[in-house]
């Protein structure tokens, strides 16, 4: 495993992030194929035992069962201190607004069984709550040791740098990481909020890197549980299929080049974009030693030219 400082934090994270959207309850009605405790604390300790040392969740993700279940496994089975945890606030009532924050924090603080969370992230923008009450709120985490470092989620560009400069203007604590939507199928982002991010050095950690599966097989669609009852992967990428589904076939032709696997092409294009930590989020244990053979895979320019030829703009995904 290779390790990487979360932008300008003293925060030393994996090279990998492991998502953890997969874990919850599915009886909490938010998604079908997520795993019970057991399973999901067998995926943790397999990446655990692969070097991830970096873990996201969010307050949402299966009503809240998915922090529950990443604080067992990682109470179950390591230090505290050797571990990651990155946790989410927004959808949720109030969404940024000084009450909701201070709220929520308590709550995921409660579901993992830890003191501290080590980066808390805003989903989205709040267009409801004014910015400097959204950071000031987040800056008394982090006074307050509840939280050791800040991360932002999908949204423009131009919302992002008022964010980082309202925090610089009044002395608060500024983003360092950003988790956005970015793939070899959906690259809207490398317009503005990408440079923005590389000219503050904020670390990217991208989520849906493998585009929901879509960039690691042939088959646009396959016959897993997931696929079927995903509406949310439906509605991000069938529109544009006919565009996109030859930017596949230049990863699968890659892959069979370098005898490697379209997911190891795929994230391998990550990290030569620069991206710190694509965040894989996996119900099989095997998904996970895949990905981190990407760190082995080394895209020449013409490679990453060839993948990214047939581009063509989308519809903005991700931002509200």
């Amino acid at each position: 495993m290779e390790y990487s400082k979360l932008g300008n934090s003293d925060i030393l994270v994996s090279r990998i992030c492991m998502g953890c959207m997969s874990f919850g309850d599915t009886s909490s009605n938010f998604h079908a194929w997520t795993l019970n405790a057991e399973d999901s604390e067998a995926i943790i300790k397999h990446a655990l035992d692969l070097g991830i040392n970096f873990f996201d969740t969010a307050n949402v993700y299966s009503g809240g069962t998915s922090e529950e279940y990443l604080g067992r496994a990682i109470k179950n089975n390591v230090a505290r201190d050797k571990v990651v945890i990155a946790t989410k606030v927004y959808f949720n009532e109030g969404k940024l607004s000084k009450k909701a924050i201070l709220r929520e924090i308590d709550g995921s603080l409660k579901r993992l069984g830890t003191d501290y969370v080590d980066l808390y992230i805003i989903h989205r923008f709040d267009y409801d709550t004014p910015i400097e009450e959204t950071m000031e709120a987040l800056d008394s985490l982090v006074k307050a040791g509840k939280v050791r470092a800040l991360g932002a989620s999908a949204m423009y560009g131009y919302q992002f740098y008022n964010m980082q400069l309202a925090a610089e203007k009044n002395g608060w604590t500024k983003f360092v990481s950003m988790q956005n939507h970015y793939n070899l199928l959906y690259r809207e982002d490398e317009r503005e909020l990408i440079p923005i991010c590389k000219q503050m050095n904020v670390a990217l950690t991208p989520y849906s890197p493998l585009a929901a599966g879509r960039l690691s097989r042939l088959e646009w669609k396959a016959d897993t549980k997931r696929s079927q009852t995903d509406k949310t992967a439906v509605s991000k990428y069938d529109s544009t299929q006919e565009t996109d589904y030859g930017i596949v076939l230049r990863v699968n032709e890659l892959a069979k080049k370098y005898g490697v696997t379209m997911t190891q092409i795929s994230l391998a294009w990550h990290f030569a974009k620069g991206v710190t930590a694509p965040i894989i989020g996996v119900t099989k244990a095997k998904y996970l030693d895949d990905a981190v053979g990407a760190l082995n895979v080394k895209l020449t320019d013409d490679d990453i030219a060839y993948l990214e030829e047939l581009y063509v703009p989308h519809k903005i995904v991700g931002a509200l």
